[in-house]
């Protein structure tokens, strides 16, 4: 294993957790993105780059033709079906860390 050198930063709480929500989604531990970061800084000779999930839109059911609603819900009936689901009361928990409701 190579050497490694410890780096001690101050961050917000709340930048820090949600960082590592979206890393772990990514399946990223936290101390390698710091190295991935710094390894693009070297080589890059700069800031080098953005790293995150693609943002979605959300969809307005006015914008919607009949074929796109229909694939929507199918999108939906899939995932139901594969059992990604997250239940009411777990987005309600983290929306309520994130916005400290």
């Amino acid at each position: 294993m190579a050497r490694t050198s410890n780096i001690f930063a101050r961050v917000e709480p709340e930048v820090k957790e949600q960082a590592e929500f979206v890393l772990e989604q990514l399946g990223i531990p936290m101390s390698n993105a710091i190295g991935l970061f710094l390894r693009q800084v070297v080589l890059q000779r700069g800031i080098p780059f953005e790293v995150k999930l693609p943002q979605s839109k959300p969809l307005s059911l006015g914008t919607l033709t009949e074929e796109q609603f229909n694939a929507e819900i199918e999108k939906g009936l899939a995932d139901l079906k594969l059992g990604r689901v997250v239940s009411a009361e777990k987005v309600a928990d983290r929306m309520r860390q994130d916005y400290k409701i």
